[in-house]
């Protein structure tokens, strides 16, 4: 990897095995992604109540994703609520990558560890996990050494809105 770092070759490497961005922006459509992987994976653990994309997340916690689960009392029940969030690294990458994450996060559900049922189910459910936890890292350490993006920025992919005229009223 160093040699492909200082020959620039790693971008390049990158950019041929992944060629493009994924369209997942909002929280909303991120809630739909996630959800689908579960239910086609994981239809028995509890019910996500929010997935979202976090600004702050990979400089405060260091990490690239978290899962927490909020327990409340409510009368004589405690309910537990299940929170997804990915740092908005994501909104930037392909598709794989953010599925890799999802998956990394949905598998914490249940198995708390980092061990070896842990990584069995993230493989289960993404076949091709070590491979994209790999190119992941390769991605991160490029954008680290060079500060390059290379499926750019969530500012200049995102079009803003044509303005429409009012629409008429006819009677």
């Amino acid at each position: 990897m160093q040699k492909g770092l200082t020959e620039g070759t790693l971008g390049a490497w990158l950019l041929e095995r992944h060629p493009s961005a994924h369209t997942v922006r909002t929280d909303k459509t991120l809630y739909s992604f996630v959800q689908d992987i579960k239910n086609s994976c994981l239809r028995g653990t509890e019910p996500l109540s929010r997935v979202m994309f976090d600004n702050k997340l990979q400089i405060v916690a260091h990490a690239l994703g978290t899962h927490t689960t909020v327990a409340r009392v409510q009368g004589t029940r405690l309910k537990a609520k299940r929170e997804i969030r990915i740092a908005s690294l994501f909104k930037d990458t392909p598709l794989a990558f953010l599925r890799m994450i999802a998956v990394h996060e949905l598998a914490h559900f249940k198995e708390r560890a980092h061990d070896r049922a842990f990584y069995q189910l993230c493989t289960y459910m993404e076949p091709d996990y070590h491979q994209l936890e790999f190119e992941l890292r390769v991605y991160l350490t490029l954008m680290e050494a060079t500060g390059q993006r290379l499926w750019g920025t969530t500012e200049t992919s995102v079009e803003p809105p044509a303005l429409q005229p009012p629409a008429r009223l006819t009677v």
